[in-house]
């Protein structure tokens, strides 16, 4: 593939000229339409070292409004970014929608400079390639563009303009001691090049090849096929249609096994065994905890239910003995105005405790697939494309080693109304009690079809799904926490081995 692109082809000064005063011309409309639109592009830039990368942002960007755009240079990920996923820190830069982010050197630095370091395993690649061309379908499929480019040099004119750069004293610091090893395993480095625009470049994600030993010619190739991928993307925006009137609710008709029938909720505990049995795994929870510690160990625990089915308590009675600077609990609402100009994700990637933490998430993701599908707030298209990148996003945890726990938080409509009276009764409590959960609860038939959907296409056997009998909560409470004790103590094991 590489070996076929003509590195002699060149531009002359004046054609060169012609060129970029047009392309500029185009350039400042686009970016106004994508603003205008709140279309998001994402611009990828690799290529070898002294490729002009620097100097071909440095030229695009000096014809756009800097409001509009954002650079991200990328380099070797960092001590406190490598406690998380590999892709964390990308999902923390992606441009809000209307903006154009620009990344000099991207997510497939793994792939290629820490491959060639030994800074990522042989046997991961297939699994990051597999991960990253999910990524980029997500974006896509979110609405945003991506424009990749791979800027191609010849061996000698790799060496070549490496001499020139660390001999002129005001630019040295540029030229990394990695730069030259590229040139060394000029290539290795090639074949891994060539592995990953293989595997990488997809109907939605294409690599546009750029001969990169004109300077002039890459120029102009590059900002050709932005305007060409700005103008295309915003041609094919698809319109916006008002929500619907009736949402979603006449589609939720049963068609998945009633997983939720199969919980036994007449499951209980006397007060006695339950303060025994809680006082047991709460201990082992704290002394697992230093575990978690000192393994680097990430723990993702989330908690979605019923309104009233406990899952406040059942969260204080898992950190009751836990030390509160090692664990961190996050309530999720709905969106805000900067979490919905971006991918639906995008906040709960942000939120990921690091290795070595415990993280709690008070409803979660699922939210796509239940109250945003039930109320319409999703459309039919999003939440049927859901369970594939909830599934994708989990995997992609697991993969980075986190123990994930997903738990469901099962009660009667009897035993509901039972705790809703409670709290309108208990002045004490009717702050727990909205107008909200009533509605809720008027659409208790559609919600159960949602949520058995979402376990049967989401519970999987790395992240499999808890349903645990809520009625009784001293059950429920003990039942959370000996599942989490488990899995935890499994990983562990696992690592140990």
């Amino acid at each position: 593939m590489l070996d076929t692109l003509n590195l002699e082809i060149s531009l002359n000064k004046d054609a060169y000229k012609t060129k970029m005063e047009a392309l500029m011309r185009q350039l400042g409309p686009l970016q106004e339409a994508c603003w205008q639109k709140k279309l998001p592009m994402l611009i990828v830039l690799e290529g070898w070292a002294a490729a002009g990368k620097g100097a071909l942002i440095k030229k695009i960007v000096g014809y756009m409004d800097p409001r509009g755009f954002v650079v991200h240079p990328i380099w070797p990920a960092t001590a406190p970014e490598q406690q998380y996923p590999f892709l964390w820190r990308f999902w923390e830069r992606l441009p809000r929608r209307g903006q154009i982010g620009f990344f000099y050197h991207s997510w497939y630095t793994h792939v290629l400079e820490d491959r060639l370091f030994k800074r990522v395993s042989e046997a991961e690649i297939s699994v990051i390639l597999r991960q990253i061309n999910a990524f980029e379908r997500q974006m896509v499929d979110d609405g945003a563009a991506i424009a990749k480019f791979w800027i191609h040099l010849g061996k000698k004119e790799l060496k070549s303009r490496l001499k020139k750069t660390a001999t002129n004293s005001l630019k040295a610091w540029r030229v990394r001691p990695e730069d030259w090893q590229q040139a060394k395993n000029y290539e290795k480095y090639t074949a891994f090049a060539e592995e990953m625009l293989i595997h990488t470049s997809t109907g939605v994600a294409p690599w546009t090849l750029v001969e990169g030993n004109c300077e002039r010619w890459a120029r102009v190739k590059v900002l050709t096929e932005i305007a060409s991928t700005l103008t295309q993307s915003l041609d094919q925006l698809p319109i916006q249609l008002p929500p619907p009137t009736n949402p979603l609710q006449e589609k939720l008709k049963p068609t998945e096994p009633d997983l939720l029938a199969e919980v036994d909720l007449n499951q209980s505990l006397s007060s006695e065994k339950y303060k025994k049995l809680l006082r047991d795994e709460q201990t082992l929870l704290g002394k697992l905890q230093l575990e978690i510690y000192q393994h680097q160990l990430p723990v993702l625990i989330i908690f979605e239910g019923w309104d009233a089915a406990g899952k406040g308590g059942a969260i204080k009675r898992l950190t009751d003995n836990l030390d509160p600077r090692s664990y961190v609990v996050k309530p999720f609402a709905a969106p805000t105005d900067e979490e919905k100009a971006h991918h639906y994700l995008w906040r709960f990637w942000k939120q990921l405790p690091e290795a070595g933490k415990i993280g709690i998430f008070d409803r979660s993701w699922y939210g796509r697939v239940l109250v945003e599908r039930v109320e319409g707030f999703a459309t039919e298209l999003e939440w049927h494309r859901a369970y594939r990148e909830i599934n994708e996003f989990e995997e992609q945890l697991t993969s980075a080693g986190y123990v994930l726990v997903k738990f469901w938080l099962h009660l009667s409509q009897d035993e509901q109304l039972n705790r809703f009276t409670e709290r309108k009764n208990n002045p004490l409590k009717q702050y727990k009690l909205t107008q909200e959960d009533w509605r809720n609860r008027e659409k208790w038939q559609f919600y159960e079809v949602a949520v058995n959907q979402m376990i049967q296409r989401t519970s999987t056997p790395t992240s499999p799904w808890t349903l645990v009998a809520g009625d009784d909560k001293y059950y429920a409470r003990v039942k959370v926490i000996q599942t989490v004790t488990e899995a935890i103590d499994n990983q562990l094991k696992r690592q140990q081995s």
